[in-house]
């Protein structure tokens, strides 16, 4: 049960799925709620709020474990990025990230310039393991950090919702580990959130592809390289072309592991119109 409820917690909250953000169509605002399940008992909740504006933007979520899955292994963890917008492009200047268990607070801080990381921490300084695969100066260049990459854009003027969605891969760096994700398109679906959005979303396959900063022999790693079942499903940010994780589903020895949005309020902000004299 321990290890079973540690593999959840690992794939929901510690899985972040990313890959190569694109111009923005316009600005835009995500105020979300998240609750985990595993099995369909619920075992976490978490809030995700993202603010697009002109210049600049800003994301930051945050979640914990709760009920039956916090007796086992309990822990909390918030996250944030913030950068430009550069020709309407999403340009993340910083990342940070902060997890709690019953045995340590870790923090990660990563900055980045045009894609490439330019310095990163964490603290306290994990030990040294001589079976970890190590993340060379290479591995951090053309990458995106778990925030910022976690905005989807659908390239193009057509519909928004649509398999075109799905036919993306990124190149992420969490500030340990460096990994691939990758995207099929599976299906169309409704949902319904008990708050806010009710329409349509695009169901995709979710490949992890593990690269460096990991133990090959870890038990979690090697379960979710292995999975070919992992689906994620994406809704609309109002007046953009982005989409953002509605709800994802990971098997687990005990059942699926679900993260789905509760409450999923977004709404479009104008652009500003530039003055004239």
């Amino acid at each position: 049960m321990r290890s079973a409820g540690r593999l959840a917690f690992a794939a929901l909250c510690g899985l972040v799925v990313a890959w190569g953000a694109e111009p923005v169509a316009a600005q835009g605002k995500l105020e979300a709620q998240y609750e985990a399940s595993l099995a369909g008992i619920p075992v976490g909740k978490g809030a995700w709020n993202i603010d697009i504006g002109d210049d600049v933007f800003a994301a930051a979520a945050s979640g914990g474990t709760s009920g039956l899955l916090k007796s086992f292994a309990g822990g909390s963890g918030t996250g944030a990025s913030q950068g430009r917008v550069v020709n309407g492009a999403l340009v993340a200047t910083g990342y940070q990230a902060s997890t709690t268990t019953s045995k340590k607070t870790e923090e990660i801080h990563i900055t980045l310039d045009k894609g490439n990381v330019k310095e990163f921490g964490i603290v306290p300084e994990p030990p040294v393991d001589a079976d970890r695969i190590v993340v060379t100066d290479a591995h951090r260049r053309g990458v995106w950090d778990p925030m910022t990459a976690s905005l989807l854009r659908v390239p193009g003027t057509g519909e928004v919702l649509s398999a075109e969605a799905c036919h993306s891969s990124a190149a992420v760096f969490d500030g340990r580990m460096r990994y691939e994700l990758k995207l099929d398109f599976k299906r169309m679906e409704t949902v319904k959130a008990e708050k806010g959005y009710r329409g349509p979303v695009v169901v995709c396959s979710l490949y992890f592809v593990p690269v460096a900063g990991y133990i090959p022999d870890r038990p979690v790693i090697k379960y979710l390289a292995a999975q070919r079942n992992i689906e994620i499903a994406f809704a609309p940010v109002a007046g953009t072309r982005i989409l953002v994780p509605f709800w994802l589903k990971v098997p687990t020895p005990l059942g699926p592991a679900m993260l789905e949005a509760t409450s999923f309020i977004t709404s479009a902000q104008p652009p500003r119109v530039a003055k004239t004299q």
